[in-house]
């Protein structure tokens, strides 16, 4: 058989296998057979030593017609197959839009987190500023600066989780006080603000004490600061959290960093006031902590507290929020259990 005969030979059996090839794979396998280095091809080209002079470009020019022709075909074929993969996908991977949608599941804002939101909401529009600060705290700034010698019970290990002689966790946000209180100018205007955020304190976990728990602290500091203008505060804010018609009452009490120091109740919502097991039939419930500043938290800061003036107030997250929402445990807060948290969806409205 001459070189002629064997080209003519290749191109239809070549062809036929090009065509018959089903994937990527066997398709490579023919084209290194038929026109690799390696290859039928080649090695005919090899082999036109024994070609006649005469002859040599006509079985060239038909071997580089041939290559051609293969190099075409394989494009075509891996066309060929890289369209019918992907009908075949499309096939697969369709979707029937007239299918229902599947719902998703949303979740919702934490209930403590509503109630953190809404009342910084409310001292915003107060004129308040939201002050965060550090909840590694340092003694400074925990104790020494509100006014608390080194002898206080609220410094014991007890309540405390020290991290080092003084370096600890928060047990107050009243650090972010301290801190502002530094740096105020009261020449550009008084100094108002909340400083919310977790605090921490060396307790026993159970209905109602947690050694973690959210505090939001509100400082006002000004010339002519009075009680009335603290009372007037403390009774919007019952009134924004537990509704128009809660009566509020003042009580005595001791804060070192407050002189005087109050403590506010609220009429019992339940009962409105007539008694009943929730408010221990007195008809009333505590809900926050408040003063005028002492004048040492003033000077400790270096400002004259002949001057200026003002008041604090401190009131817990967690207790507003069992309260307002009548659950008997502060730990299906922090259990994280959807089935309770799913209730107060609508709060978030």
């Amino acid at each position: 058989m001459d070189l002629f005969e064997k080209l003519n030979k290749l191109r239809e059996q070549g062809i036929e296998r090009i065509n018959q090839a089903d994937t990527q794979k066997k398709l490579d396998e023919i084209r290194v057979e038929l026109i690799g280095r390696k290859g039928q091809l080649t090695e005919i080209l090899h082999s036109m030593k024994d070609v006649a002079p005469e002859n040599r470009p006509k079985v060239g020019q038909q071997v580089n017609q041939l290559r051609d022709l293969f190099q075409s075909s394989f494009d075509d074929a891996k066309e060929k197959l890289v369209q019918a993969l992907i009908a075949k996908r499309l096939e697969e991977e369709k979707i029937d839009v007239t299918l229902p949608g599947r719902q998703a599941h949303l979740g919702s804002k934490h209930p403590m987190y509503v109630i953190l939101d809404d009342l910084e909401r409310f001292f915003i529009g107060m004129g308040y500023k939201v002050v965060q600060g550090p909840e590694i705290e340092t003694d400074h700034y925990c104790f020494e600066m509100m006014n608390l010698p080194k002898d206080h019970p609220a410094r014991d290990m007890q309540a405390t989780f020290y991290i080092d002689d003084e370096n600890l966790l928060r047990t107050q946000t009243s650090g972010d006080q301290a801190r502002v209180l530094e740096k105020h100018d009261f020449l550009k205007g008084p100094l108002k603000m909340v400083g919310p955020g977790k605090v921490y304190r060396r307790d026993d976990d159970d209905a109602t004490h947690s050694h973690q728990f959210m505090q939001m602290e509100g400082l006002v500091v000004d010339k002519n600061v009075t009680m009335s203008d603290l009372k007037g505060t403390l009774e919007l804010i019952a009134k924004h959290e537990f509704g128009q018609d809660r009566k509020t009452r003042l009580r005595p009490s001791y804060f070192p960093f407050t002189e005087p120091s109050v403590e506010m109740d609220v009429s019992c919502f339940n009962c409105d006031g007539k008694g009943c097991p929730i408010c221990k039939y007195t008809g009333w419930i505590e809900v926050l902590g408040a003063g005028m500043v002492h004048p040492n938290v003033l000077e400790n800061a270096g400002i004259d507290s002949t001057v200026y003036g003002g008041f604090a107030f401190g009131l817990g997250i967690d207790r507003f929020a069992i309260l307002k929402y009548g659950v008997s445990d502060i730990r299906d807060f922090y259990t994280n259990d959807v089935r309770f948290l799913e209730q107060f969806r609508k709060e978030e409205d």
